[in-house]
């Protein structure tokens, strides 16, 4: 947008006298469809547009004043350092004041400025985010959900009919780019299956509900709403605007950060991602729900950056390239709604054969779901996932309803489309039979990786295990090797062997290539 046909405040806004403090000059202006910010050095001011999109009002003093209130209220859970207060901005003539004598004429929300190198988004870019980063994402997020409201009323928000009302407004808004960045195909494809899901699974809705899943969430959870600043991972810019888009299921919010990786072409740190949340939070059956809000994530980016190019003070060449961006997003929300054949692959091996290691690995490259039992068995018994548990998380009883739950979960995703690994030791015949029996019931592929190494090797790692969910202490070992259970004739159909002292790239070739 060129400076002439900004607004007199905006304009105004870009002068350093406006401030009361000093400022870096020149003073950046960023502006979405909803809002401009103003980058001043220390501070980032936000005026929200008066614009009426239907899924948002700002068209009235009174509603942007509101919503700058409830924005600052509600980034302070996920990012308190950086939203400080609402401030009124006045006109004495044609010059406006920040904090002015007279009643406001506009309001803007201060904020804390951080530098760009900050933003995760940024930080990919650089090619500076790693997987440690994803995976401490994901236990931050988790640790949000934790503590985010729920009521009766938010509840309510889950039912079927108000999903389905948000997504539904999705694809009224965007029938008239059908024939531009939106295919016909494409759009009518993407709606038969949000259509076809409503129908089959409402008992899945419900019981969202009745578990307490959906929550007063962040509704607009990506990497440029995410940043490192001070080492600590801050999530802002939630959606303060349209309650349907904050009270949802916390599998709604983690879709966006998941669909964010994957449309920059990094699918592993999406699995990254999803497998500590969800490892973190126990909720795997919410993993049903995923394609849905995948979709539905990628969907509504693919809406807002077509919005674009409805505005005339957009250049040419931006409304060119968010063309190109919307029809992406189009493409990978129909992309989420295709079919998929699920599979089941069941670790095997003593602690410390490298199950996990290798779990973690083959996930990133299949995108798969893990499911180990060291997590499965703390959350039956709620206990903390990095505290040691006592004897009664591993007698019998515990072990069997383990494993059940391992095999419920995994057969369960599985018929949904999902690569499951269920990481445990499967040492007993009877447990492996259970996985393999429900799974050519339900005509699931199945393999068994048994891992293997040296027996000095399987200490060596043990010793020097830190920090892990993993209870397994050395002296275990020898009894764990012993009780071990040969495979039988028709498990060793399933079988291959990998021998984790080998580089890892030779194991997952040998178990991806068959």
């Amino acid at each position: 947008m060129s400076e002439a046909s900004l607004p007199a405040l905006i304009e105004q806004m870009l002068q350093p006298g406006f401030y009361p403090h000093p400022v870096k000059e020149p003073i950046k202006l960023i502006q979405t469809h909803i809002s401009y910010v103003l980058l001043t050095g220390d501070y980032a001011y936000k005026v929200k547009k008066p614009v009426n999109f239907g899924f948002l009002d700002f068209s009235s003093l009174e509603q942007r004043q509101n919503f700058c209130q409830e924005e600052l209220r509600l980034n302070q859970r996920g990012a308190p350092q950086l939203y400080l207060e609402v401030l009124p901005i006045t006109l004495d003539g044609e010059q406006y004041h920040l904090q002015g004598e007279s009643d406001a004429v506009e309001y803007v929300l201060k904020m804390q400025q951080f530098p760009d190198n900050a933003l995760l988004s940024h930080m990919f870019d650089q090619g500076e985010l790693t997987e440690e980063h994803i995976k401490a994402l994901g236990k931050v997020v988790a640790q949000y959900h934790a503590v985010t409201e729920t009521n009766d009323y938010i509840l309510s928000f889950g039912k079927v009919s108000q999903v389905r009302a948000s997504i539904d407004e999705n694809y009224e808004q965007t029938e008239k780019y059908i024939g531009g960045p939106q295919t016909q195909a494409q759009f009518d494809e993407t709606k038969s299956y949000t259509d076809n899901f409503f129908a089959k699974f409402p008992e899945l809705f419900n019981s969202r509900i009745k578990n307490k899943y959906i929550r007063e969430c962040h509704g607009d959870l990506h990497l440029n709403n995410i940043c490192l600043w001070q080492d600590r991972i801050l999530l802002f810019d939630c959606i303060e605007f349209n309650e349907p888009f904050r009270f949802v299921d916390v599998m709604y919010d983690i879709a966006f950060a998941i669909m964010d990786l994957e449309a920059r072409g990094r699918k592993d740190y999406a699995n990254a991602f999803l497998n500590t949340y969800i490892e973190e939070t126990g909720d795997w059956e919410g993993l049903q729900l995923l394609p849905l809000y995948l979709s539905r994530q990628a969907y509504v980016r693919a809406k807002v950056t077509s919005f674009l190019l409805d505005d005339p003070g957009i250049p040419g060449d931006v409304k060119d390239n968010a063309a190109k961006t919307a029809a992406e997003y189009y493409k990978q929300a129909w992309e989420y709604t295709k079919p998929r054949q699920g599979q089941i692959f069941i670790m095997s091996g003593v602690s410390g054969s490298g199950k996990s290691t290798t779990a973690r690995l083959l996930s990133r490259e299949l995108g798969a779901v893990i499911i180990r039992s060291d997590a499965v068995r703390k959350h039956l018994a709620q206990v903390p996932l990095l505290e040691r548990g006592g004897d009664e998380l591993y007698t019998p009883q515990m072990t069997e309803k383990t494993y059940n739950r391992l095999s419920e979960l995994g057969i369960l995703l599985a018929k949904q489309g999902f690569t499951v690994i269920l990481d445990a030791k499967y040492d007993r015949q009877h447990l492996r039979g259970n996985v393999i029996s429900q799974a050519e019931e339900s005509k699931i592929p199945c393999k068994i990786l048994q891992c293997v190494a040296p027996e000095e090797t399987l200490q060596e790692r043990l010793n020097k295990r830190t920090g892990d969910i993993a209870d397994a202490t050395p002296d275990l070992l020898s009894s764990q090797l012993d009780r071990a259970e040969e495979f039988t004739v028709q498990e060793k159909t399933y079988l291959t062997i990998l021998d984790t002292t080998q580089p890892h790239a030779a194991q997952l070739e040998k178990v991806i290539s068959q």
